[in-house]
């Protein structure tokens, strides 16, 4: 058969079957009275009326519906018989009602109430639940039977996710607990409130019941529509109305979590309209917002096909994500958008040195070292100026290999001193990690000689080399100062330096580029070095490199708590674990490199130093 040939369709196929079966055994296909048929009527005709005014609750807006309250409490009353014949009334009712949704899941909701209504009902009963009525010494079997009604859903509809979009099996349970839990167990418990109302009345119970969920249907409308506008209102660039910078981040830290997670590829796009001062001195500040608002649209019509998300960076700055799209995919995406603009008349534009309107792009791709967006943000940056710096009117694809906007920063020197000037107050404290950070930044002078890094990259391993553990600042004297083995307390508390010096160099914008050296220093490739226990690629590649140099030097000077190693020890070590603490593909170079140094007698002079730490 066509219909089984992907595991999708033969799990619905399964569920489907064991529903049918299920039903059919069970069921009594007895003649109901004209009381029990105005009940099963009544019953289904407010589940009908329920799912079409579910209640939708934010920021999401998951619909939460009444259905299952109705089926226990009904179950609780009545028992299994009626209670099927219900969902029997109120599946063909809601096939003929909803006759664009496709007939397999018609059928496969069905099945799988039967299957989330029987298992409840014997668990129900199996656990001392008596039905006809609602009393207090049936708490425990409610409990035990809500708590498997919920189970048993979460397994359905987990199942059909994991088969149909290749997800984990943690990911997607995980997911629905959190989303479902909390909604869903209030569903099931105001089951017990309709059974108790239905108790002393039926029919008015029931009619009661209904309009109160109604009336909360429409209130929670309404306030979810309130929530949403004020939500956009949020969100929104005022002048654009696109997303405004800090709702693009937080999209974009979701997007590359995502990213991650799937192993699929994303890219950000960081664009600049060329000349717009210009535009704005000629025309003035009025024209120049009209100017802004229909680019805005062009860019905006151009992404909404594709699925991408544009937002307004910052004045003439605007800002795209492409999910699941290569660099290739994104320079021909944003060639075509550039030739548009350039092929889109504006008011005024013909006095522009391009005789037309233009903007100048760079984009990089979210790739798994990727520390977080600031460092994505800032490569589509460099980029960006790199298409400026040439001429404008220009896209680029940031390159790691291609030196940027050396006009943009600082020179490296005068960055190394106001670094080193921040590093002195290491003297006062700790002499022992000044000068052990003073001979990691010249392994790190001589080994990015050696490799093939950009300017920048060159420009943060230096930095990050020097400032490394700045976060020591932060750790009692008595530790740092203390001579023999830490305790595991004292252990814990050195670790949190790397954190410490996040928090330390965040505070100053030129360096926070530094911060993954900083704080993931420490990171094992084989995913057993703190903080976050991050492992191989995931860990980035200045960060990898650090650690064989920093742990090198370590190695080789003298402290009172390990025992001094000689270079060729040392070498015999990094060896032995590479692959495991450090990134085999520069473990074979560095220890090239200091047997080059050794040979020509350029090697640090390491004093022999029993100081503290």
């Amino acid at each position: 058969m066509q219909f089984l040939k992907t595991t999708t369709n033969k799990y619905l196929f399964l569920v489907s079957v064991l529903g049918f079966i299920a039903f059919i055994t069970i069921y009594d296909f007895k003649i109901y009275s004209n009381s029990e048929w105005s009940i099963i009527i009544a019953l289904a005709g407010a589940i009908l009326l329920l799912n079409h005014h579910p209640i939708v609750l934010p920021p999401k807006g998951n619909s939460l519906s009444m259905d299952s309250s109705i089926f226990l409490a009904s179950l609780f009353l009545f028992g299994l018989d009626l209670t099927l014949a219900v969902l029997l009334i109120n599946s063909i009712l809601f096939a003929f009602t909803q006759r664009k949704i496709v007939w397999w899941k018609h059928i496969f909701n069905f099945s799988s109430y039967v299957l989330m209504i029987t298992g409840s009902f014997y668990i129900f009963t199996l656990t001392g639940g008596s039905i006809g009525s609602i009393h207090i010494n049936n708490s425990v079997p409610y409990l035990i039977s809500f708590s498997s009604y919920f189970v048993m859903n979460v397994i359905f509809v987990g199942t059909f996710f994991i088969l149909a979009a290749a997800e984990s099996f943690e990911s997607v349970f995980k997911e629905l607990i959190k989303e479902a839990l909390s909604p869903y167990l209030s569903t099931l418990m105001l089951s017990l409130v309709l059974a108790i109302l239905m108790s002393s009345d039926r029919i008015f119970g029931l009619f009661l019941f209904t309009c109160i969920a109604f009336l909360l249907s429409l209130a929670f409308k309404q306030h979810f529509h309130l929530f949403k506008e004020v939500s956009e209102k949020a969100n929104k660039d005022f002048l654009t109305g696109l997303n405004n910078h800090g709702y693009f981040k937080e999209i974009l830290v979701e997007e590359v979590a995502a990213a991650k997670e799937n192993e699929q590829p994303l890219c950000v796009v960081l664009l600049d309209i060329d000349d717009f001062k210009k535009y704005n001195d000629l025309y003035g500040h009025i024209e120049g917002d009209h100017l802004l608002q229909e680019f805005g649209s062009l860019i905006k019509t151009a992404a909404e096909p594709e699925n991408f998300t544009v937002a307004r960076y910052g004045g003439e700055e605007f800002s795209i994500i492409m999910p699941n799209t290569t660099c290739q995919k994104a320079i021909s995406f944003m060639n075509e958008l550039r030739k548009k603009t350039n092929d889109t008349y504006y008011k005024g534009v013909e006095r522009l040195p391009y005789g037309c309107l233009s903007f100048s792009a760079g984009i990089a791709e979210c790739e798994k070292e990727t520390y977080n967006i600031s460092e994505l943000l800032s490569k589509a940056d460099q980029a960006m100026y790199a298409a400026k710096d040439q001429g404008k009117n220009l896209v680029h694809i940031y390159n790691q290999y291609s030196e940027y906007s050396a006009q943009r920063s600082l020179s490296l020197e005068k960055e190394l001193e106001e670094a080193e000037q921040q590093l002195r107050i290491f003297l006062s404290k700790d002499v022992y990690t000044y000068r052990h950070s003073k001979r990691v930044y010249q392994y790190a002078v001589d080994f990015s000689r050696l490799l093939s890094l950009s300017d920048y990259e060159r420009k943060t391993l230096i930095l990050g080399a020097l400032i490394h553990d700045i976060g020591k600042i932060e750790i009692p004297r008595d530790i740092l100062n203390k001579k023999g083995k830490l305790e595991p307390h004292e252990w814990e508390m050195m670790k949190k330096h790397v954190t410490w010096g996040r928090e330390i160099i965040s505070t100053n914008k030129k360096l926070e580029d530094l911060i993954p050296l900083v704080e993931l220093h420490h990171e094992r490739y084989d995913g057993n070095g703190y903080p976050y226990g991050l492992k191989g690629k995931s860990i980035p590649k200045l960060a990898r490199i650090l650690c064989i140099i920093d742990s090198f030097d370590a190695m080789t000077t003298e402290r009172p708590y390990q025992k001094t190693k000689t270079f060729g020890e040392a070498i015999v070590e990094l060896r032995a674990c590479s692959g495991k603490q450090f990134d085999p593909q520069f473990v074979e170079p560095f220890i090239a490199m200091i047997k080059q140094l050794d040979d020509t007698g350029e090697l640090l002079q390491v004093e022999s130093l029993v100081v503290n730490r």
